[in-house]
C-alpha cells in the first residue's frame, strides 16, 4: 500500500472523528439537550443520521458527486501527505480537552493558499459579528416577551408544538451545517465520488454519530450547556432557526468555506449579552467571563491553524522541494 494512500485513509478518518465530535455539537447540542430527557440516545442518532444521509446525497447528487456543495471550488485537490493527515489529529486532541476549534481553519489550513485561508478567516469574522448582532437584536426583542428559563410553557397544545419545533429546526440547522463543514473532510477525498465510495462516507459517518450520542455530546457540549437555558425546547428551536439562517445567508454569499465555529460562538455570545441587558439578576460580570473564554479558546485554536499553515506552506514544502 502507497504511503499517499495511508494517509488519505489516516486523514479522512480522523478528519472525520474530529469533526463529528467537535463541530456537530454546535449544531446537535440544543437537540440533544432539550430531548435527551424523553427519548433514548440511539433514536435521536438515527434520526441525526437519516438527515445526514439525505443532505450529503442530496449535495452528491446536485453537484456530480461532489459532497462539499462547492465549498472546495477554490482548494484543488491534492495528493495526501502526512502533513495534511497531522492537522486533524491535532484537531482530535484539543477537542478531547473540550476547546471549541474551528475545524475549518485547523484542517482547510494545511490544505489552502494563505490566499484563501486569508479570506476564509474574514469570512468567519463577518459571520461571528452577524450572528452576534443578530442574536442580541432577536433576544432582546424576545425578552420582552417571554423569560425562557422562567416561563414555563403550559397547555398540552403548546408544550407539542415547541417539542415538535426542536425536531425540525435541528433537522433544518443540521442540514445547513452538513452544506459547510462536510468540506473539512471531502478535502482528503476526490472531487468526485462514485457510488461506493459514497456509501463509505455515510456509513463511517453515521457510526460516528452513533458514537457521539452515545456519549451526549462529550466535552465540547459543555459550551452549549453552560449557557442559559439550552435545555428547554423552546430556547433550543430559537437558537436553531437563528444560527440556521445565519449558515444558510453565508453559504449563498459565495463558495468559500467558512468556521461554522465562529458564527455559533457569535450567536451564543449575542444571545448571552441581551439576557444579561433585560434580566436585572443575570449581571454583565458573570457574562463576559463566559463568553470571554469561548473567544479565547477560538483564537487559540486560530492561532494553532495560522503556524500549521505557515510551517507547512514556509518550512514543509520549501524542504521538500529542496530549496
Amino acid at each position: 500500500m502507497e504511503l499517499t494512500l495511508i494517509y488519505t485513509i489516516v486523514g479522512f478518518a480522523l478528519a472525520g472523528w474530529s469533526v463529528i465530535a467537535n463541530d456537530s455539537i454546535q449544531t446537535l447540542g440544543t437537540f440533544i439537550a432539550s430531548k435527551q430527557k424523553w427519548f433514548e440516545w440511539y433514536t435521536l442518532a438515527a434520526a441525526a443520521s437519516f438527515a445526514m444521509v439525505i443532505t450529503v446525497s442530496c449535495g452528491w447528487w446536485i453537484h456530480d458527486g461532489d459532497i462539499s456543495y462547492g465549498r472546495l471550488a477554490r482548494i484543488p485537490y491534492q495528493k495526501i501527505q502526512w502533513y495534511h493527515a497531522v492537522a486533524p489529529g491535532i484537531l482530535l486532541l484539543l477537542t478531547r480537552i473540550g476547546i471549541p476549534v474551528s475545524t475549518t481553519f485547523l484542517v482547510l489550513s494545511a490544505f489552502a493558499s494563505t490566499i484563501v485561508l486569508e479570506k476564509m478567516l474574514l469570512k468567519s469574522v463577518a459571520g461571528y459579528g452577524i450572528a452576534a448582532i443578530i442574536a442580541y437584536i432577536c433576544w432582546i426583542a424576545i425578552s420582552k416577551f417571554i423569560n425562557e428559563k422562567f416561563d414555563e410553557i403550559t397547555g398540552k397544545r403548546k408544550i407539542a408544538f415547541w417539542r415538535n419545533s426542536v425536531w425540525v429546526t435541528s433537522a433544518f440547522l443540521w442540514g445547513t451545517w452538513l452544506m459547510h463543514d462536510v468540506a473539512n473532510i471531502a478535502v482528503y477525498l476526490p472531487r468526485q465520488l462514485d457510488i461506493s465510495l459514497l456509501a463509505i462516507v455515510l456509513i463511517y459517518f453515521s457510526f460516528l454519530l452513533f458514537y457521539i450520542f452515545y456519549i451526549h455530546g462529550g466535552p465540547i457540549q459543555k459550551v452549549v450547556l453552560n449557557k442559559t437555558g439550552t435545555r428547554y425546547a423552546r430556547s433550543a428551536t430559537i437558537i436553531n432557526t437563528i444560527y440556521a439562517l445565519v449558515l444558510y445567508y453565508f453559504k449563498e454569499l459565495n463558495d468559500l468555506p467558512m468556521s461554522t465555529t465562529w458564527v455559533f460562538v457569535g450567536l451564543l455570545c449575542g444571545r448571552e449579552l441581551a439576557i444579561s441587558t433585560m434580566n436585572k439578576e443575570y449581571k454583565f460580570k458573570y457574562v463576559f467571563p463566559l463568553i470571554g473564554k469561548d473567544f479565547i479558546k477560538m483564537v487559540f485554536g486560530l492561532s494553532v491553524s495560522v503556524g500549521i499553515v505557515l510551517v507547512i506552506h514556509y518550512i514543509i514544502i520549501p524542504n521538500r522541494l529542496g530549496f
